[in-house]
């Protein structure tokens, strides 16, 4: 039986729900106000990404019916996905205090790992490793790392939406390449679902994600990234290859503002796509360099890793480097001159 006729029922329901939220939060007033830390001068409707959030749940139930997905891998991203997306949508609508938001990351990304079995052995530099009790810890940092950090990175027209199609996608043609077809569908209807969002969403923007979606598109990501785990220790590399856009900017940015002693959890523009964007005065070519890097780049050595033989510690250094050069080209990190305005 094909089940093709998914993907459009799937870019169909998030188009309409988009375009349902957006008329919502207009009617509402639920608008994205810009300030000094914004990337952004109009005000703009927020909340969209529940559209994803809808949209994905539904395309998850209709995996799980169709066999095409086992139960404890539904219930790790379904679980998971529900709890960060609630969490987001509160926050988006009133503040969390940073403690507790936390504390729920942490919950949901235990809750996946359960269901997912933990983190499975990892190669590095050629040898297999088994670090069992410890991977699971550090497995859990990573997912709530990467959860916080694409709401970090959703900060310009576009730009999360575009990411997360082309790391779907790229996913997509590592399964492929990799003999495990069956691993398509989900990332292939995760990519339908911001398609939908994306025609409005796209620079300019008609609406913004929000903490909801943007929180959910991160947990997800990583709750597929260790499936693939489990599959092949490489298509773990590969997925941390297809992610290295989001995961350099986030990290070296964090890094940096640690170390001069800034508070993390306040809201800031000092990312190297949000320097850029204000260099090349462009939200769209920001995001349009981002999907050739990631299209360019990122998935010819994520190809490299799962299908010829390249090493995947190594691919990962190849792939990041120039990532880790363009984010001190653009300043990632720094402290914003007075004198810069949007």
């Amino acid at each position: 039986m094909s089940y093709g006729w998914f993907i459009p029922v799937i870019v169909a329901v998030s188009f309409s729900l988009t375009w349902a939220l957006r008329r919502y939060a207009l009617s509402r007033s639920l608008m994205d106000i810009p300030n000094a830390r914004s990337s952004h001068s109009v005000p703009t409707p927020r909340g969209g990404g529940v559209a994803i959030v809808l949209a994905f749940t539904l395309a998850l139930f209709m995996l799980l019916f169709a066999g095409l997905m086992a139960s404890p891998v539904f219930a790790a991203i379904a679980g998971a996905g529900a709890v960060i997306a609630i969490i987001g949508f509160m926050d988006d609508h009133g503040h969390i205090a940073a403690r507790w938001r936390l504390l729920g990351h942490f919950a949901a990304s235990i809750w996946l790992l359960f269901w997912m079995g933990g983190l499975p052995a990892v190669e590095l530099f050629g040898q297999a490793l088994d670090l069992g009790w410890l991977g699971n810890v550090l497995a859990a940092f990573y997912l709530v790392w990467l959860l916080n950090l694409y709401n970090f990175m959703d900060g310009i027209d576009g730009i999360a939406s575009v990411e997360a199609i082309c790391v779907c996608l790229g996913a997509c043609l590592l399964y492929w390449v990799a003999g495990d077809p069956d691993l398509i569908w989900a990332p292939l209807l995760l990519a339908a679902a911001v398609a939908g969002f994306l025609f409005w969403n796209f620079p300019p923007a008609k609406i913004f994600m929000g903490d909801a979606g943007s929180g959910y598109l991160g947990i997800v990501l990583g709750a597929l990234s260790i499936q693939a785990a489990w599959a092949s220790a490489d298509m773990l590399w590969g997925w941390l290859i297809l992610l290295g856009v989001f995961i350099v900017d986030a990290t070296f940015t964090l890094f940096r503002r640690l170390l001069r002693g800034d508070k993390i959890y306040e809201a800031h523009r000092s990312h190297a796509y949000q320097y850029a964007s204000r260099r090349f005065g462009s939200h769209l070519k920001v995001t349009s360099v981002v999907a050739l890097i990631n299209l360019l780049w990122l998935l010819p050595i994520a190809l490299g890793v799962v299908r010829f033989g390249l090493d995947s510690s190594l691919g990962l250094i190849l792939a990041y480097a120039p990532l880790v050069a363009l984010a001190i080209r653009f300043r990632a990190g720094e402290l914003e001159a007075p004198s810069v305005k949007n």
